[in-house]
């Protein structure tokens, strides 16, 4: 049993994943494998590698196909998963490229309906018009997963916590009646938000799951990447070959770095958790604020679900600011610590405003119908010490509450 020091933002959720940090910190990384016995993961910046004769080569010929850094990766986040196989990608988005290449045009595709804006203009905007019967449906109620699934439906992609407003949606559940519905139809699940050290979707009936590794799966800051995670030998087969038949690959150096982010994601989850704890609860008590979602917080509607379906929450908290667009546009502009960008999951605590940044794509009547509005505000909570963090969230809400005045 994997033991855990409880507090209060880590009690009643589900037991920490065995050998955890140990598999981060080891597999991929063994020594033997280097005639070195570099401790680190060597970066091989070779493009092609030498064989034994015409056809026979030593496990890497080109490194599009295959490479020995990427494979390091590949393997500890297999580990990680609880998975068999791994995948690294370009992006998170050349993953969902990657996966939508399983099917042909006329295949439908159900998408969560709340989902990454880049996610959404893909589905909608790429695979819609090459011919790819696309949907969307809000999959955290069952009812809507049951009335969605068509005849044709070959795939379902579900994001959970969802971006930007943070349902939660129930994987095993949606994986049950989808498989009930066709046991072929392909279930992915993008764990970008909760990362493997909170959530293993493919335990819970995912066929696959995918992540942008840009955010907390690296959690610097400094490096674009998409991971596939799967167990199913038949899928590994067909995504291996598109992999490199699509060349979406990261580089070596790009996955050396993710790697290394790699070895410490469970101390970083942790505090991630601790500190969008105790931010969520100011911003929860404060008078200057309509709404906070979080799923950490006893008043998420999913908080039940949350604690039975995941080990503990990101550093990611919406909330509804009091007032109109420009009382949200002055708390962002005021905010000294929090930096004003896209992305999230880095050491650094960032804010944005999801209806004129990540999810400006999407449809204004589309917003209005998820909740995506003027006065939305999307944190992602870093490491730095949890009193400057609320600190500089109160300063920043006194001066939008003097836009008021």
């Amino acid at each position: 049993m994997a033991s855990r020091a409880q507090d209060d933002s880590s009690a009643g959720y589900q037991p920490l994943f065995k050998s955890f940090a140990t598999d981060a910190i080891h597999v991929g990384s063994e020594p033997e494998q280097w005639n070195s016995r570099a401790v680190v993961p060597l970066i091989s910046l070779s493009t092609t590698f030498k064989q034994h004769e015409p056809g026979k080569h030593a496990g890497f010929e080109y490194s599009r196909s295959g490479n020995p850094t990427r494979n390091c990766l590949e393997r500890a986040v297999a580990a990680l998963d609880g998975a068999q196989y791994c995948l690294a990608l370009a992006s998170g988005l050349a993953a969902t490229l990657t996966i939508t290449h399983l099917f042909k045009a006329g295949d439908g595709i159900l998408c969560m309906n709340d989902v990454y804006g880049g996610t959404n203009r893909y589905f909608r905007k790429i695979a819609a018009e090459v011919g790819f019967d696309v949907s969307f449906a809000d999959l955290s109620k069952i009812e809507e997963i049951k009335a969605a699934l068509k005849p044709n439906t070959k795939m379902v992609w579900i994001e959970t916590p969802t971006n930007p407003t943070m349902k939660i949606v129930d994987i095993q559940g949606c994986a049950d009646i989808v498989h009930e519905h066709n046991k072929d139809i392909i279930v992915v699940v993008d764990n970008t938000f909760m990362s493997a050290y909170f959530q293993r979707p493919l335990a819970l009936g995912a066929d696959i799951c995918m992540y942008s590794a840009t955010k907390y799966m690296n959690g610097h800051s400094d490096v674009v990447m998409g991971l596939i995670s799967l167990n199913r030998d038949d899928l590994y087969e067909r995504l291996k070959f598109l992999q490199n038949a699509l060349g979406a690959v990261p580089s070596p150096f790009d996955c050396y770095m993710c790697n290394r982010g790699l070895k410490t994601l469970h101390l970083r989850m942790k505090q991630h958790f601790k500190n969008a704890m105790a931010a969520a609860q100011f911003l929860e008590a404060d008078p200057r604020v309509d709404r906070v979602i979080f799923p950490g917080l006893p008043s998420h509607p999913q908080h039940e679900l949350t604690k039975r379906q995941c080990t503990g929450c990101p550093g990611m908290i919406t909330f509804y600011i009091k007032g109109k667009l420009e009382h949200a546009s002055t708390f962002l502009s005021n905010l000294k610590l929090f930096a004003l960008a896209e992305s999230l999951g880095g050491y650094e605590s960032l804010a944005e405003h999801p209806a004129c940044m990540t999810h400006a794509s999407v449809s204004e009547d589309e917003r209005r119908e998820l909740g995506i509005s003027d006065t939305l505000v999307r944190l992602s909570v870093g490491l730095e010490d949890e009193e400057d963090i609320i600190a500089d969230l109160d300063q920043a809400l006194a001066a939008a509450r003097m836009e008021m005045k």
